[in-house]
């Protein structure tokens, strides 16, 4: 008897044991079969994405084409600029380019009446250097009083002739193309390389120097010191169309730039303004 007792439970130990399974099958039924549509569904979407895929590479392969070529374009540009520049003859600075450029600069940096004030005017400008000319051809040129002016001129810490250059290297060479040109005069080289701006203020206070010749940083500084003064200013040249090794003008040289049109505001514009002071690019 107690052997059928013990048989019983275990049948019916077994059937509990089999009831929990057999629910739940009947449980996972829909999970499979959602189990089998999600299946399904990301086996399309895999067809399509494999689809999206095929396409994605050739979409790649375009973009790597895309990427490459302003790379190739790049080159190019640095290629046209020397090439244009050694093949066909640079154009020569004109007036126009100088006022362009001042426009541009302050039409973000100043009030629109301001930037009136700080038009320059066609009045303002000497002939330019059509490129034929040597710095003493060119200075006879446009300033064919020179000897006459040049005695004239006694004020001390002042210069009559500024010329604008972008590097020190490049106002020895300026000042070696003088020779010609400057008859007696003094001239003096107002860059901040190896010379002390106290040594540049004592020479300038020692006697007249009628020709200043350098870089716009140090001359702003100059200004700024009070070493030197605009007063007997009559003539600003540019040496706008030279190129250094880079082929860059000294306005193409962002430093350069800007103090040149703190050079321009400090005093220079309102020469111009007043038909004192005359803009030539050489």
């Amino acid at each position: 008897g107690s052997a059928c007792i013990e048989y019983a439970s275990e049948a019916e130990e077994e059937t509990q044991e089999k009831q929990p399974t057999e629910k739940p099958s009947t449980q996972t039924q829909p999970e499979k079969r959602k189990r089998v549509t999600e299946n399904t569904l990301k086996a399309k979407k895999k067809k399509k994405n494999d689809q999206k895929e095929c396409i994605i590479p050739q979409k790649k392969e375009t973009e790597d084409e895309k990427s490459t070529k302003p790379k190739k374009k790049r080159k190019k540009k640095k290629k046209t600029i020397t090439d244009v520049l050694s093949s066909s003859e640079p154009k020569p600075g004109c007036s126009a380019d100088l006022q362009n450029l001042v426009t541009q600069y302050f039409s973000d940096k100043r009030s629109v009446i301001e930037q009136e004030e700080l038009k320059l005017l066609d009045s303002c400008f000497l002939s330019s250097n059509d490129l034929t000319h040597t710095l003493s051809s060119y200075l006879k040129q446009v300033c064919p009083k020179w000897a006459k002016i040049q005695k004239q001129h006694t004020e001390m810490s002042s210069v009559v002739l500024l010329i604008v250059c972008s590097s020190a290297l490049r106002t020895i060479e300026l000042i070696k193309q003088l020779t010609a040109f400057k008859g007696g005069a003094k001239a003096i080289k107002l860059f901040a390389k190896h010379i002390k701006i106290e040594e540049q203020v004592k020479l300038l206070q020692k006697g007249v120097t009628h020709i200043g010749v350098g870089t716009p940083g140090r001359i702003n500084a100059l200004i700024e010191k009070e070493g030197l003064n605009l007063k007997a200013l009559r003539y600003m040249v540019l040496d706008w169309n030279w190129r250094d090794q880079k082929l860059r003008r000294m306005v193409d040289i962002p430093e350069v730039k800007l103090d040149f049109m703190k050079l321009l505001e400090s005093g220079v514009l309102n020469g111009c303004k007043e038909d004192k002071v005359k803009i030539g690019l050489f």
